[in-house]
């Protein structure tokens, strides 16, 4: 059974910042991970945007793993015919690209703290990358997964089982990638997820996949670092 959520207006600080290397010297180092737990989603809405504005070229990239109570996300391209159809749901409007989405209790999520230039990705690289990291994620558990070059996420068996959706300021990204793992999907029905009418959703506890949210947010989060770490 999920707990309540527990709204949050500081996310865990304080947040490192990194030895200017001899020379002018660039170097990688993998992002920090930080659980939050379940989490409100406008306070942390609030906080990403607010690293990003004060961040600067030592602060380290961080990755937040958590979920969201029920709330549906509408991005700069949002529009209102794929809106709700009679749901109570809250709705936030929110700066990453992208359509509709729902996050719920049993979604992991994590959110890509990421400066972009300094770890030398584009942003469609950084898209790619997570991607590939969900992709290999589940092939860990025996599950093949692939991305669509007309629809950013990831699939199994044409069924969408993880959205994700950036933003960028000051070379800085924030937002990130939701991977369903064992929620109730029905708020799917009352939208166009992403913006695809009829677009089929699935998720990990369907395809026989045991580990939990927490654990798969965790492995996701890895994954993701690793990626950036080895470019």
């Amino acid at each position: 059974m999920q707990t309540a959520a527990k709204p949050i207006s500081v996310i865990p600080a304080p947040r490192r910042e990194r030895d200017s290397p001899p020379g002018g010297i660039q170097f990688h180092e993998s992002p920090i991970i930080k659980h939050l737990g379940l989490a409100e989603y406008a306070p942390v809405y609030a906080a990403m945007r607010r690293f990003t504005e004060t961040r600067s070229a030592a602060t380290a990239d961080e990755l937040w793993v958590l979920e969201h109570p029920p709330v549906y996300t509408v991005g700069v391209a949002g529009r209102k015919e794929h809106f709700p159809r009679g749901s109570k749901i809250p709705l936030e409007r929110v700066d990453r690209g992208g359509q509709i989405t729902y996050h719920g209790p049993g979604q992991a999520i994590v959110y890509a703290l990421v400066d972009l230039a300094r770890c030398g990705l584009t942003v469609r690289a950084m898209v790619t990358t997570i991607e590939q990291a969900v992709i290999d994620t589940l092939a860990a558990h025996d599950v093949r997964a692939e991305r669509k070059s007309s629809a950013p996420g990831v699939y199994v068996g044409g069924a969408k089982i993880a959205a994700l959706g950036l933003r960028v300021r000051r070379g800085g990204c924030y937002h990130g990638v939701a991977l369903n793992v064992n929620m109730d999907l029905e708020p799917f029905s009352a939208i166009d997820p992403c913006g695809y009418p009829d677009l089929e959703v699935n998720q990990t506890s369907a395809l026989g996949i045991a580990a939990g949210t927490q654990e798969l947010g965790g492995q996701l989060a890895r994954c993701i670092a690793r990626l950036i770490e080895d470019r």
